[in-house]
């Protein structure tokens, strides 16, 4: 559980990085070297882990909202992209996305109850 020193911090650049990397998403890419040819994917799982561990950290009881909407806003980049003359939206992305969000799997899941 994040300190809740972080809550307001948390949630501010939450608040900044989801317009911010959804207008960044619809210029076109820029030059990166290409590593590997899955780059791309790993890319998106690893700013949607980060984009998840910063939202729990504003709001560190709504797991599982919290990666609902974060697959929602997903699908919408994915989908906007489509609309723009330089990027396409891939399945595939959105699939890496949620990859990146499994992060959040052991807050969302439900916990065994101990007997005592």
């Amino acid at each position: 559980m994040p300190h809740p020193s972080l809550k307001f911090p948390a949630r501010l650049l939450f608040t900044i990085a989801l317009p911010l990397f959804f207008w960044l998403a619809l210029l076109p890419a820029p030059d990166i070297v290409q590593i590997v040819s899955w780059q791309d994917k790993i890319e998106h799982a690893l700013l949607f882990a980060a984009l998840a561990l910063l939202g729990r950290a504003g709001w560190p009881h709504r797991s599982g909202t919290l990666a609902l909407g974060l697959l929602a806003y997903g699908a919408a980049m994915e989908v906007a992209q489509t609309f723009t003359p330089t990027r396409v939206g891939d399945p595939l992305d959105w699939v890496a996305d949620a990859i990146g969000l499994l992060v959040l799997l052991p807050e969302v899941l439900p916990r065994p109850h101990r007997d005592a």
